[in-house]
């Protein structure tokens, strides 16, 4: 039963109150009553929200729940179709059995599919095929922002790497005109720093092909075939990414010449580098792929994958002389504010034996040298300071190598 108006206490005396006491009053009562109605319409909408979570959470763990009540799928693969249905292997036991599958699901099946099936072996569904995800995320959806003008002093290594990955991409025609099989591999070798990473990126930068980038070290895995089955899923990424180009880098990490060794370590590195072999040269078809392989350690190397037909072309990155290291001290300080008195003949001269990556360091060190003086003008002495310095820090890492060995 609600209140009546004789029931609600009033805010003012009705015998003593005036009429525009009244009045107020009420108006403050009635601003009071808006003010805590807000209030409450605000904590009803919370709590709504609230309860729609609370809701939507329920379906959830009612749908998990449901579906942990099922039956569970085992995996299986189609052995062959028949008129009398399809022929599965169930993986793990390897049993084999004829079942039976509808018209729409016969037409979804081929051999060496993989497929879902119940306690019954009957069929659910086809599943999606077998890659290792690691092999996926070794693709490159970006291309790096490193082209052939930022490589200075290879030249002649350049060109055969175009020849190599790009020309049968591009002009596949010219090879069939000719009448020979296009390079499948290139493998480049020589000391730390002198660009071989570089030229594998300007090629990802260069090429429409998908471009797969990896490292010798990331197939040593530390279970029995497990660095075999990735080998085996990143070449199955590459065929279905045609045309392709794979990059291993430090690949003398799992390519090193096999011995008469008996640890497990050393025999699963052996059974990935053969399966890398069986792909790279084996009995099923490469396809467009194109291979480059980077290594510091070219004398590691087993002779077997050296050979041609896995890797057609072995080009040497050696230091730059002076005239490339002139050309890599103007790439590299290109973007720098360098002075006038800079001499980039004196700085080749100079940095006699350097590397490309040497160089690099001198160019930033020698803008360190200019920040802690606070200049925004990089000038001759910088460089030579820098110089060096890193001629120092070679020196003392040598020393303390020898310490230690």
């Amino acid at each position: 039963m609600t209140d009546t108006v004789d029931d609600v206490d009033l805010p003012y005396d009705k015998d003593s109150a005036s009429q525009q006491e009244k009045i107020t009053a009420l108006q403050e009562r009635l601003e009071v009553l808006e003010t805590q109605n807000e209030e409450m319409r605000d904590k009803l909408l919370d709590t709504n929200a609230e309860n729609n979570k609370y809701q939507q959470k329920l379906e959830r763990l009612t749908h998990e729940n449901k579906k942990l009540k099922q039956s569970p799928l085992f995996v299986a693969t189609v052995q062959e179709i028949t008129d009398e249905g399809v022929i599965i292997k169930q993986h793990g036991n390897n049993q084999e059995a004829l079942t039976e599958v509808t018209d729409e699901m016969r037409e979804e099946l081929e051999p060496d599919a993989r497929v879902a099936v119940n306690n019954s072996l009957s069929i659910v569904k086809r599943l999606d095929k077998e890659t290792d995800v690691r092999a996926r995320v070794m693709q490159v959806e970006h291309s790096p922002d490193v082209t052939y003008e930022d490589i200075g002093g290879l030249e002649e290594q350049m060109q055969e790497v175009r020849e190599t990955v790009e020309m049968p991409l591009d002009r596949p025609e010219m090879f069939e005109k000719v009448g020979i099989d296009p390079p499948s591999g290139v493998l480049l070798y020589g000391p730390p720093g002198t660009g071989k990473t570089m030229l594998a990126k300007a090629v990802a930068n260069q090429t429409n092909a998908s471009f797969i980038k990896m490292a010798g070290s990331e197939l040593v895995h530390k279970f029995i075939g497990e660095g075999a089955k990735l080998v085996r899923d990143l070449f199955e990424v590459a065929r279905e990414n045609e045309p392709a180009v794979i990059f291993i880098d430090e690949i003398d990490a799992i390519a090193s010449k096999r011995t008469d060794s008996k640890t497990s370590g050393d025999a699963e590195v052996q059974r990935t580098m053969m399966q890398l072999l069986a792909e790279m040269d084996g009995f099923d078809e490469r396809g467009n792929i194109r291979i480059i392989a980077a290594t510091n350690r070219f004398d590691m190397l087993d002779p077997a994958i050296l050979r041609p037909g896995r890797f057609d072309r072995l080009i040497e990155v050696p230091k730059p002389n002076e005239d490339g290291r002139e050309i890599i001290f103007q790439i590299h300080t290109r973007k720098m504010n360098v002075s006038d008195d800079v001499d980039f003949v004196e700085l080749a001269e100079m940095a006699d034996n350097a590397s490309g990556a040497d160089i690099k360091a001198v160019c930033t060190e020698a803008g360190m040298f200019a920040i802690r003086d606070d200049r925004t003008e990089i000038y001759m002495q910088d460089f030579l300071d820098a110089w060096e310095k890193i001629q120092q820090e070679a020196s003392d890492e040598t020393e303390v190598s020898r310490a230690f060995a």
